[in-house]
């Protein structure tokens, strides 16, 4: 059946809708094309991906928060590489939580959906990625550090009412969807650009990088296919809902919790110096959302009231030109 023939007979796809079910096309197409399975394409008990104690490749480098820090680099290298090895647990843990999330609001939604909805094959596609990540993710943790600590509890309480919003507000819903996964699609590419770590955790991310690119891309089709749709009450909230979501999230993945910190022996001053307290970490938070702010103005909700919001929560900033915008600075 042609798009003008879903139009006619369904009344689900409307005028001037043709590029996003181009898009909608083309990235379900790619999922078929180039997938990953966590257990066909990483040998994960080759000799190059053992995990052993004394590997100076788990030392954290400058693109990460922790390992920027003169606390870490003032420290003995065999506990340097112990906080290493927990640092990549423990960012694993926490995306494959957030992932969990993800798979159980597109459910939500999906449960709702019409027949010869177009979106519907490729969100299903995304939940199949998302599935093997988890794996992916969890097999990296019981190899590296089994012990390690996930996301903060507040958060794993909360995961079945966030992910109810996919039912009865998608659109807040796929909001969330960014603020988790372009903050740790930033933490990642920073750290293959460096030079990476150790190969296990280099070989998860060139996976993750590569699908994520297409959940990142649905998420912000979705939202600029559909919140002009929304009535005005329904839109307003978002736009003061949107900042907030992007904030509270993004911690949730970029800040390790309270039971993480003291398992690294974090101190809580180096902590407040590392996220968000300082010009540095400011400047990060700042740059994590460029794309999500030009999404945001191109949406027409980063404006008025809402707007104080986006400065309170310190995300505000120049919006990115264009997606994937490299960020020299955020003003």
């Amino acid at each position: 059946m042609t798009a003008v023939q879903d139009e006619k007979s369904t009344g689900y796809v409307r005028q001037g809708k043709q590029a996003y079910l181009d898009t909608l096309r083309t990235l379900s197409e790619a999922s078929v094309e180039v997938h990953f399975d966590p257990f066909k394409d990483i040998d994960w008990d080759s000799e190059d991906l053992a995990v052993l104690p004394d590997d100076e490749r788990w030392i954290l480098n400058d693109a990460d928060e922790i390992g920027a820090h003169p606390w870490y680099k003032a420290l003995p290298k065999q506990r340097q590489i112990e906080i290493g090895m927990y640092r990549w647990a423990q960012v694993a843990k926490v995306g494959l939580q957030f992932e969990q999330l993800l798979i159980g609001g597109v459910m939500n939604h999906l449960v709702w959906s019409e027949n010869n909805n177009p979106e519907f094959r490729y969100a299903t596609h995304e939940v199949t990625e998302e599935t093997h990540h988890t794996q992916m993710f969890q097999e990296f943790v019981n190899r590296v550090n089994p012990d390690v600590a996930g996301a903060p509890t507040y958060f794993k309480v909360l995961v079945p009412l966030m992910a109810s919003a996919g039912a009865w507000f998608p659109e807040a819903f796929f909001t969330g969807i960014l603020a988790g996964e372009e903050p740790i699609d930033h933490l990642q590419k920073g750290a293959m650009r460096s030079g990476g770590s150790h190969p296990a955790a280099n070989r998860i991310m060139q996976i993750h990088i590569a699908e994520e690119a297409r959940h990142i891309g649905f998420a912000h089709q979705y939202l600029e296919q559909h919140v002009p749709e929304l009535g005005r009450v329904k839109k307003t909230l978002l736009a003061y809902l949107f900042p907030v979501i992007m904030r509270l999230l993004c911690d949730v993945i970029m800040v390790p919790s309270k039971q993480a910190r003291y398992d690294m022996g974090i101190p809580d001053e180096v902590a407040k110096e590392i996220w968000w307290k300082s010009e540095e970490s400011e400047k990060l938070l700042r740059d994590l959302f460029g794309d999500v702010r030009l999404l945001a103005d191109n949406l027409g909700i980063r404006k008025g009231p809402a707007k104080l919001l986006w400065r309170l929560t310190g995300i505000d900033g120049r919006a990115s030109r264009f997606r994937a915008e490299p960020r020299a600075a955020s003003y």
